[in-house]
């Protein structure tokens, strides 16, 4: 897992603003109405998820993070179905949403055929809510904000975060010393006055200031006028064009946006002030924390509707990033490339197998396993166990050859994706770092015998056992040169 994954576990943040519950109806259409002129769609699936503040809270949680949920709900199946949602996810405390008599609980229901949208149906109220459920509301955000870390203010504008609200929260933040992330929709900024950073997209910015926002030069002069109004760090998320990040003072930081499929944008910006917040939390730099962001926003953007982003997804995309450009078919590369190239062929949806061995003089048993072993992956890393290594397996005359020519001959053979050396007796921890989705070992061997098969299966991998050609082996080489 990646390191900075590891420190967000644990880490509080209260989320405070609008509750939704995100549900689908998908679908088959093949035929229009005779009623009117509509689609029929004859309903395959229905599912929930939390949507809104409640999906900056799933995402938190999804990572590891402690939550404490403060949102206003009606009472209703609505809403016990999206506690039970959030609490199904981790350690989420659900008992600052507020259930409000006479309130509806916000639901989205899409309508899906042929993996596209028909129609979209709101169940809400959006007017203010009564000043006896607000001042409970306030004592349950107060709350939450003392037993945080870092504070996260989701306005949907669904009459939740009024004037009143946010006053209160940013000012109790403030003095508790609470770094606070706003995703803001309100076109008057200065309501979140006092806030450490607001996430607008494009289009929220352009309504607060009615400025032009294509270019980095038009966003950055609109950023100036909006930042004369709420007086915070911005950071711009820009969809195809990735995010900004401005500071009141300092340079700006642009990061281009993390190729990937695009289906769905829902809840992209949850799941980047959910990050950004959780990076603030553990502490990590801010632009560390953007770059965990933007990583997260291109995982969740490939899923279809409102999706939430795991640890190990944002790992693999961490980890994939820095993948040399350079490196050709069978080269020799460190065990810190390896592990970024294997993740960044994950993120190609290509599988990755591993085989290993001291290959000392390569013989035709050699080349029939290491082609087995190409045959059951999309991308093979053999790993080589060093000179010092094979010394203390072999004996102190051994390798014949050196593990940089070890090294060359094998990635010159075909199949060989990379060739990775390792210093100890096994290659255990090769195996940890890499969690390749094929291990490949000689059928001389059991499955239990192997060595990193808990690791690999684990994960829902799976060992090959190649078949063995009878006759060969270095050992006998050498004994007959001698001989």
């Amino acid at each position: 897992m990646h390191s900075y994954i590891d420190q967000l576990i644990g880490c509080r943040v209260a989320v405070i603003g609008d509750l939704m519950l995100d549900s689908y109806l998908s679908g088959e259409v093949s035929r229009i109405s005779p009623e009117a002129p509509v689609p029929v769609m004859r309903v395959q699936s229905e599912k929930s998820v939390p949507g809104g503040a409640a999906n900056v809270a799933a995402n938190l949680a999804s990572l590891g993070l402690s939550v404490s949920m403060v949102g206003l709900a009606g009472q209703d199946v609505a809403r016990d179905e999206l506690v039970t949602a959030l609490e199904k996810l981790g350690d989420v405390d659900c008992s600052g949403i507020i259930a409000a008599p006479g309130r509806r609980t916000t639901r989205k229901l899409r309508i899906i055929g042929a993996h596209q949208q028909i129609v979209r149906v709101d169940h809400e109220d959006v007017l203010p809510c009564t000043a006896d459920v607000e001042d409970r509301f306030l004592t349950a955000a107060v709350a939450a904000i003392d037993a945080a870390d870092v504070v996260i203010v989701s306005d949907y504008a669904k009459g939740v975060c009024s004037d009143r609200v946010l006053r209160q929260v940013l000012d109790h933040a403030a003095a508790t010393a609470k770094k606070v992330v706003v995703d803001p929709k309100r076109a008057d900024l200065a309501a979140y006055r006092g806030a450490t950073v607001l996430t607008p997209n494009r289009k929220e910015l352009h309504d607060a200031t009615k400025m032009p926002v294509d270019s980095d030069e038009e966003v950055a002069a609109a950023v100036k006028v909006a930042q004369q109004s709420c007086g915070s760090d911005l950071l711009v998320t820009r969809s195809e064009k990735g995010m900004s990040f401005f500071p009141l003072d300092g340079a700006p930081v642009h990061l281009g946006t993390i190729a990937q499929a695009v289906f769905d944008v829902s809840g992209a910006g949850d799941t980047v002030v959910a990050v950004l917040a959780a990076a603030l939390a553990a502490g990590l730099p801010f632009v560390e924390g953007m770059r965990m962001a933007n990583h997260a926003a291109g995982i969740v953007v490939s899923k279809l509707g409102t999706a939430s982003v795991t640890r190990a997804e944002l790992a693999e995309s961490l980890l994939a990033e820095g993948a040399p450009a350079e490196i050709g078919d069978g080269a020799l590369v460190s065990r810190d490339d390896a592990v970024t190239l294997r993740w960044a062929w994950q993120r190609e949806k290509l599988t990755v197998g591993f085989a290993n061995g001291c290959f000392d003089l390569l013989h035709p048993g050699h080349v029939s396993l290491i082609r087995q072993a190409a045959d059951s992956c999309d991308r093979l890393i053999m790993a080589l166990n060093s000179d010092a290594s094979v010394k203390r397996l072999k004996g102190p005359s051994r390798p014949i050859q050196d593990e940089q020519a070890r090294a060359q001959v094998m990635g010159a053979l075909k199949g060989v994706a990379a060739v990775v050396i390792f210093d100890e007796d096994t290659p255990g921890e090769l195996i940890d770092a890499l969690q390749p989705d094929v291990l490949v070992k000689g059928a001389d061997y059991t499955v239990d015998q192997v060595v990193g098969a808990d690791v690999v299966q684990a994960r829902g991998g799976r060992v090959v056992l190649a078949q063995l050609s009878p006759g060969h082996s270095t050992s006998r080489l050498v004994a007959a040169s001698a001989g």
